[in-house]
């Protein structure tokens, strides 16, 4: 690897340079001199205003205290008294080729989220490195950070060369420790450079001080950086930030971060699936009016149906519509003041759109200073990486990082604090189990159990009347709804009243009552609910059947209660009417009772009080269909 090159990129096209300017963040560890160099640069290229350095020069005069040219980008007091930089701050310049905004982000890991702000906006990254210090902790934290947040144009510059008497071999060792971290981590930098940036060697032109080195400067290696493709060239995402009624029109409004769009198309807006015609563009803005518009284009849409619309949703094409998921893999940079541990529950911030997460699991916990990985950790330090695994109530519209960062990004709040930043990795996609290849968004059994923190099941409660199936099934939905789960009585005497109000109690009867009784409890199990089907059901035969539907979710409750005990109880004074004879073919007197060959659970009524019942009822329940602890969702608070 020579000194001059390790990387030989492409130069910057005629169309990269007459674009927007490039943006380019400078990173490194406190007081290794990027402040220094960027305002050594600014001064170089003729970008500070007249007499901005004289004006400087005066107040480190007046102040006592020797110039530097970083308090050109100190811009805040408490900077020039404290000598750190505290917020990023931007500032355009040029070069011969293109465009340029520079953005000096903080080094002290203090304002690790500042630096973060600044190199999330950035399309390359030039990491500052002290000769005489050599990498340091935060030097490679920065660099991890930049690989994380997706920068892969990344140059080095290795300052303060003037206080090691412009030393070939240390360079070389600096060189060597910090290309063999990047390197590592998937970084290779296209650019290291010996420089001074007090006295300005080979920031804008070559140092005689340092004849070994024959590479380009500091603003060569920034010219050399490649701009990257368009995000129209992407597919379009447009967050929708607000619906506005205006005259007549309900005006949906957003700024387009990839892709492009034109009156006439149809929209998919994610997670609701509903989609319509653009029927009107309107812009802000330089620009005369037109029909179409791209991205980085701040717009309102009207549409050709009034489907309701709402912030947070996104606009797509129906063929390449963002995923759908509740479960996100994500790599995160944790900046809380407390740890980050398994089953906190934050706000996610994607785009325009907002999600209560829960950490369902921490997968591993990076040390970005040796690379070394901590595998099934329980929480994650502040300014610490790890890649965790999220879960959401409510469906997430997201594309990973690697195929759209617009909104591949995200960030984690608490208490109206930013605590964490990161990149989706990997998603489970509801669309990929359920769509069906026509756009249409169905939701699938998983997504709802995971919505509802438990699986939907029939819970076929089956014995004599009197037996008390009613009554242990009432109590059981009791207690569920108070936990949050989403159960339902299902009971003979209710259907009877409605959708089985034609049929009597013959035989055939009964088969056809529990046929549509089992229909309509599958119907509701998939919907995701619990279904607590309270039915004499007499015949083995016709539970079976109804078992069929769906085996998995159907679980056979034998509520095992002696006839004479049922007789005893009579709670409607059915027993007694049977006994004289006014109530024909009455099960367990006149028409017989099959009882469950192999059921789930067998419940004991007799001598028992109704509490010991339940609770046996609700300890299978809790086995048979709530999650395992890591998938457990909660409700959120909401």
């Amino acid at each position: 690897m020579t000194e001059t090159a390790l990387l030989s990129p492409a130069a910057p096209t005629a169309a990269a340079d007459a674009a927007s300017p490039f943006n380019i963040v400078v990173v490194g560890h406190v007081d290794h001199g990027k402040s220094t160099l960027v305002g050594r640069l600014l001064h170089e290229t003729g970008a500070l205003p007249e007499g901005k350095v004289e004006t400087l020069r005066e107040v480190c005069e007046r102040r006592g205290m020797p110039f530097e040219w970083a308090f050109v980008m100190d811009a805040l007091q408490a900077e020039r008294d404290q000598g750190i930089t505290i917020d990023t701050a931007r500032i355009r310049f040029r070069s011969e080729s293109r465009p340029y905004v520079i953005i000096d982000a903080p080094g002290h890991k203090e304002f690790l989220k500042n630096m973060i702000t600044g190199a999330a906006s950035a399309e390359a990254a030039l990491l500052v490195i002290d000769a005489v210090e050599g990498v340091r902790e935060q030097s490679r934290r920065h660099g991890y950070l930049l690989h994380l947040l997706g920068l892969r144009q990344v140059a080095v510059a290795v300052n303060k060369m003037d206080l090691v008497g412009h030393d070939r071999d240390r360079f070389a060792e600096v060189r060597a420790e910090i290309v063999a971290y990047l390197e590592s981590i998937g970084l290779v930098p296209t650019q290291v450079i010996p420089v001074s940036a007090r006295s300005g060697a080979n920031i804008t032109r070559p140092a005689a001080e340092m004849p070994w080195y024959q590479g380009p400067t500091v603003l060569a290696a920034l010219d050399a950086f490649v701009a990257a493709p368009p995000p129209t060239d992407r597919p379009l995402r447009l967050p929708v930030q607000d619906v506005y009624k205006f005259d007549q029109r309900r005006l949906i409004v957003g700024r387009i971060e990839s892709g492009r769009l034109a009156v006439g198309d149809t929209l998919l807006f994610s997670p609701s699936g509903k989609s319509a015609r653009v029927a009107s563009l309107e812009h802000w803005g330089a620009g005369t009016a037109s029909d179409r518009a791209e991205a980085g284009r701040s717009i309102a849409l009207t549409l050709d149906e009034q489907i309701f619309v709402e912030r947070g949703q996104v606009a797509s094409r129906v063929e390449t519509a963002p995923q759908l998921s509740h479960r996100l893999l994500a790599r995160l940079f944790w900046l809380g003041h407390q740890p980050l541990r398994v089953g906190g529950r934050y706000r996610l911030k994607l785009a325009t759109a907002e999600h209560w997460v829960e950490v369902a699991a921490i997968r591993r916990v990076i040390d970005v200073i040796d690379l070394g990985r901590q595998d099934a950790a329980d929480s994650v330090g502040r300014n610490a990486v790890a890649e965790i695994e999220l879960r959401s109530r409510t469906p997430i519209a997201h594309d990973s990082f690697a195929d759209n960062p617009r909104l591949g990004r995200f960030v984690l709040v608490e208490s109206y604090d930013i605590v964490g930043g990161g990149v989706i990795a990997a998603t489970e996609s509801d669309r990929a189990q359920a769509g069906d290849g026509s756009g249409v968004v169905t939701v699938d059994i998983h997504a709802r159990a995971l919505a509802n923190g438990h699986r939907g099941g029939v819970v076929w409660l089956t014995g004599l009347s009197g037996a008390g199936k009613s009554t242990l099934a009432a109590e059981v939905e009791r207690r569920l709804f108070l936990r949050g789960w989403q159960a339902k009585v299902l009971d003979g005497d209710a259907l009877r009243l409605g959708l089985n109000a034609d049929l009597g109690f013959a035989p055939a009867d009964r088969s056809e009552n529990i046929r549509r009784a089992g229909e309509v409890a599958h119907l509701l199990a998939d919907a995701g609910m619990i279904v607590l089907a309270a039915f004499i059901s007499p015949y083995r035969a016709d539970r079976d059947r109804v078992r069929a539907i769906n085996p998995e979710a159907f679980h056979e409750i034998h509520v095992a209660t002696a006839l004479d005990e049922c007789e005893r109880r009579d709670p409607k004074g059915l027993y007694v009417r049977a006994r004289a004879g006014t109530i024909p073919d009455f099960t367990g007197l006149t028409a017989p009772y099959e009882p469950p060959e192999a059921p789930e659970l067998v419940i004991e009524t007799a001598g028992r009080a109704i509490e010991d019942s339940v609770g046996e009822l609700l300890g299978y329940l809790d086995r048979a269909l709530a999650l395992s602890a890591r998938d457990q969702a909660e409700r959120w608070g909401l």
